[in-house]
C-alpha cells in the first residue's frame, strides 16, 4: 500500500469516523482513554453480549491519528467475539511495535504500518486499543 493511499484512509476515518456518537445514555460499558501530553481524550462505549461485541461507539476530542485509529479499530472489532477482538488488537500492537504480525487481519489499520517512525504518534494510534483492552480482558476470563 503506497503512502498516499494510507493518508487517504487516515483522512477519511478522521473526517467521517465510524460510530462516533457514543454517550452515557447508551447504558453500555464505558472506558476512557486519554493522553496527558495532548488533547486526545476518548470515551469508548461497548455492548458485549454472549461474548460478542454487538455494538461499539466512541466520543471525545482527539487528533487525526487517534480519531482515525479509533474509527478503524471499531470497524474491525464490531460483531466479533471477545477472543477474536483481542487477537486483532494484539496483532495491531505487534505491527506498531515492529514485531511479527499478520497484515491480512488488519484491514484499513495497515495505514499505520510506519507509525513506529514517529514515536510520539505511537501513543495516539494505540490509545483506543489500550482502552478497549481493559474491558475485553474482563470478558475474556469468563
Amino acid at each position: 500500500m503506497d503512502n498516499e493511499f494510507k493518508r487517504e484512509i487516515i483522512l477519511e476515518n478522521f473526517q467521517h469516523p465510524f460510530n462516533k456518537d457514543g454517550n452515557d445514555e447508551l447504558n453500555y460499558e464505558k472506558v476512557n482513554s486519554n493522553n496527558e501530553s495532548c488533547i486526545d481524550n476518548i470515551d469508548i462505549y461497548v455492548n458485549i453480549k454472549n461474548n460478542t461485541i454487538e455494538d461499539i461507539r466512541f466520543n471525545g476530542e482527539a487528533c487525526a491519528i487517534s480519531t482515525a485509529s479509533t474509527s478503524i479499530m471499531l470497524k474491525n472489532i464490531i460483531n466479533k467475539s471477545v477472543k477474536d477482538s483481542i487477537k486483532y488488537i494484539e496483532n495491531f500492537m505487534n505491527m506498531v511495535n515492529e514485531l511479527e504480525y499478520d497484515e491480512n487481519l488488519l484491514n484499513e489499520a495497515v495505514a499505520f504500518t510506519e507509525i513506529y517512525k514517529q514515536q510520539n504518534r505511537k501513543t495516539c494510534v494505540t490509545l483506543p486499543y489500550i482502552g478497549i483492552l481493559k474491558i475485553l480482558k474482563k470478558y475474556d476470563k469468563q
